[in-house]
C-alpha cells in the first residue's frame, strides 16, 4: 500500500469585486457575462421545528435551522456583432451545469465563487440548479439574457483560499484519558516563565465569523490515534491501526461527513462514542489542534485543512 499522490490543484481564476465564476466561467463586471440583480446573498430560509400547542394557542418554539441558500442570478451574455462567441459561452455554462461530478454523486458539489467589494474571494457549496437561456431573439447579434439559479445546500461561504496544519508525531502533545487540555512539557524553572511559539505547533485560525469544517488525514504506521481541539474540547478517536503507508481521512463537511481507510473502507464504527464528526468543528478566532498516538517509529502525522468560513459572501 502506498501513500496517496499529491498532485497540484488547479489555478483558481482570480475574481475582481462584483464578479462570479462558474465552472470556469467569469461573470459579472468587465466580462462579456454582466450580472443584474442577485438574489440570495442575505440570510437563508430557515427552517422552523416549532410545535404546535395541543392544549392551548400558540406554538412551543423550536430549533430554527437553515436551509439551502438560493443564489438567483439575472445574467446576460453580451458579445455584440459575434454570435459564435456567445453559442461558445452558452455551451460552457451548460457543460457547468452536466458536470457528472457534481451532479450525479450524492456527495458532489459544484462551486460558485464570487466576490464583494472590500472582501476577498468566497466560495459556496451545493448544485447548480438552472442555466436557461430565456430568449434567444437577439442571439443572432450577441445577447442571451440568462436565468441563472444556484443551491447552496451548505449556506456558509467559505475562503477561497485552503489552510493546512501538518503535525508530527512528535510535535503531539500529551495528554491524559480524562483531559482535553495539551499539557506543557517538563522544563527548567528558570525556563517556565517564557513561552516559545515553536512548543506550540498545533495553533490554528478561522478567519471568519462563524465556525468551519475541518478535513483530517491521519498516516500510519499509527496505532490508536485521537484528535481533539484543546478550545472546544471535541475529540476524534480511532481504535484501529495503520500500517506504513496507509491512512484514514476523515470528513466533517455537512453532507459529506465520513472516515475512510485508504479511501475506501469505512471506519466509521472504529470511532470511540465521544468522537462526532458533526460536532468536531473549527471555531471561529484561534484555536488549537492536538493529537497523541502510538508508533515507535515516530514517522506518522497529521493533516488537518480547512477553509475560513462566513456568514455573508
Amino acid at each position: 500500500m502506498s501513500t496517496p499522490t499529491t498532485t497540484a490543484p488547479p489555478l483558481e481564476i482570480e475574481l475582481a469585486p462584483w464578479q462570479f465564476e462558474i465552472g470556469g466561467v467569469v461573470l459579472g463586471t468587465g466580462t462579456r457575462i454582466p450580472v443584474g440583480n442577485v438574489e440570495g446573498l442575505g440570510s437563508p430560509a430557515t427552517r422552523p421545528q416549532d410545535v404546535d400547542n395541543p392544549t392551548g394557542d400558540g406554538t412551543y418554539p423550536g430549533q430554527d435551522f437553515y436551509g439551502p441558500r438560493t443564489i438567483r442570478m439575472e445574467a446576460g451574455i453580451k458579445t455584440p456583432g459575434d454570435p459564435v462567441a456567445a453559442a461558445d459561452l452558452l455551451a460552457r455554462l451548460e457543460l457547468a451545469v452536466d458536470d457528472p461530478a457534481a451532479r450525479t454523486r450524492p456527495e458532489g458539489r459544484a462551486v460558485l465563487r464570487g466576490r464583494w467589494p472590500g472582501h476577498g474571494i468566497r466560495r459556496l457549496y451545493g448544485r447548480l440548479r438552472r442555466m436557461e437561456a430565456t430568449s434567444t431573439a437577439n442571439a443572432i447579434n450577441g445577447w442571451i439574457p440568462l436565468d441563472i439559479e444556484f443551491a447552496g445546500l451548505d449556506p456558509r461561504w467559505y475562503a477561497d483560499e485552503l489552510s493546512q496544519l501538518t503535525l508530527r508525531l512528535d510535535q503531539a502533545a500529551d495528554h491524559k484519558p480524562d483531559d482535553r487540555q495539551a499539557s506543557v512539557p517538563l522544563c527548567a524553572p528558570a525556563e517556565c516563565g517564557s513561552a516559545d511559539p515553536g512548543d506550540r505547533p498545533g495553533w490554528i485560525t478561522n478567519r471568519g465569523n462563524v465556525s468551519s469544517w475541518p478535513s483530517i488525514r491521519v498516516h500510519g504506521p499509527v496505532t490508536n490515534p485521537r484528535i481533539w481541539n484543546t478550545v472546544t474540547g471535541r475529540v476524534l478517536e480511532l481504535g484501529l491501526s495503520l500500517r506504513t503507508g496507509e491512512w484514514v481521512d476523515m470528513e466533517t463537511r455537512p453532507g459529506t461527513r465520513w472516515a475512510l481507510r485508504n479511501g475506501t473502507v469505512n471506519v466509521a464504527n472504529d470511532l470511540t462514542p465521544a468522537s462526532r464528526l458533526d460536532m468536531f468543528a473549527i471555531p471561529k478566532g484561534r484555536s488549537e489542534i492536538a493529537w497523541s498516538a502510538e508508533d515507535p517509529t515516530g514517522t506518522c502525522r497529521l493533516d488537518v485543512s480547512w477553509r475560513s468560513a462566513y456568514t455573508a459572501l
